[in-house]
């Protein structure tokens, strides 16, 4: 693991894979870190570089003073791409690293080769649920949140035959930093790009999962009818389909970037 100082805040990441290889950026969602897309290391480093990083306030990224915005998380991962000296890469996120995907297609297109984005939205949530959100974890703490989460997360079937994979992602939940994860909660109660997607000219995939109740197979779709020429693939999955749906969910990512 390496650092990176970018403004206020010091973002931790990983570049591992062949020399040489296309880099293949990976964004996590809220409330987790870098190692959620341990399903995909074996199936994705043999063919890229692979570039996690612990979004702002995650991890072992430094949980600076909100609030945060979409424009400040996608601005870091440009930040991370100058440091490191590299002009093009592809993107994969999930959720809030699927919506900082859609902000670099919109800003930053000449960044990007090929963009993932999966169990995300033009328009994640409510503003008035963010802010609930937000208030909880400022007053309450990281537990009363991490609570519910692995329903939001999985399905019930995944949540009993995977028990410890579902504990050490709550874990992660549980070990956020209280203040990092109330100010990327800011950013998505303000962030809305529902006028903005249809102008993404990159080649675009678009990952749902079948039983997510955060990001619906609806909001799928309307990337899909937005984003010109973009595909879009369903898992049998809940909200982190690339835990849940890990072969599944590599071989669409795997098929779209060689394609």
């Amino acid at each position: 693991m390496s650092t990176i100082k970018l403004d206020t805040c010091t973002i931790n990441y990983d570049l591992d894979g062949p020399a040489g290889a296309p880099v293949l950026v990976l964004s996590n969602s809220l409330g987790t870190t870098m190692d959620m897309w341990a399903p995909q290391l074996d199936a994705l480093r043999w063919k890229f570089q692979l570039l996690r990083y612990d979004t702002r306030g995650h991890g072992k990224s430094t949980p600076v003073p909100g609030p945060y915005t979409i424009d400040r998380l996608g601005r870091d991962v440009l930040g991370l791409l100058d440091a490191l000296d590299i002009e093009r890469a592809h993107f994969c996120g999930i959720s809030m690293g699927g919506l900082t995907g859609l902000w670099l297609g919109v800003n930053a297109p000449e960044r990007l080769n090929k963009l993932v984005v999966s169990n995300t939205a033009a328009r994640v949530g409510t503003a008035e649920g963010w802010q609930d959100r937000a208030r909880l974890v400022r007053d309450e703490g990281m537990p009363e949140v991490a609570d519910g989460a692995a329903s939001r997360w999985f399905t019930p079937h995944f949540i009993q035959h995977q028990p410890g994979l579902v504990d050490m992602l709550l874990q992660q939940l549980r070990s956020s930093p209280q203040a990092g994860y109330a100010a990327c909660c800011d950013a998505l109660e303000k962030a809305d790009l529902r006028q903005d997607v249809a102008r993404i000219s990159v080649p675009t995939l678009v990952i749902s999962g079948r039983h997510d109740p955060v990001t619906t197979t609806e909001d799928a779709r309307y990337l899909v009818e937005q984003i010109a020429g973009s595909k879009g693939v369903e898992l049998d999955a809940s909200h982190l389909s690339n835990v849940e749906a890990a072969t599944e969910f590599n071989r669409a990512v795997v098929d779209f970037l060689l394609a």
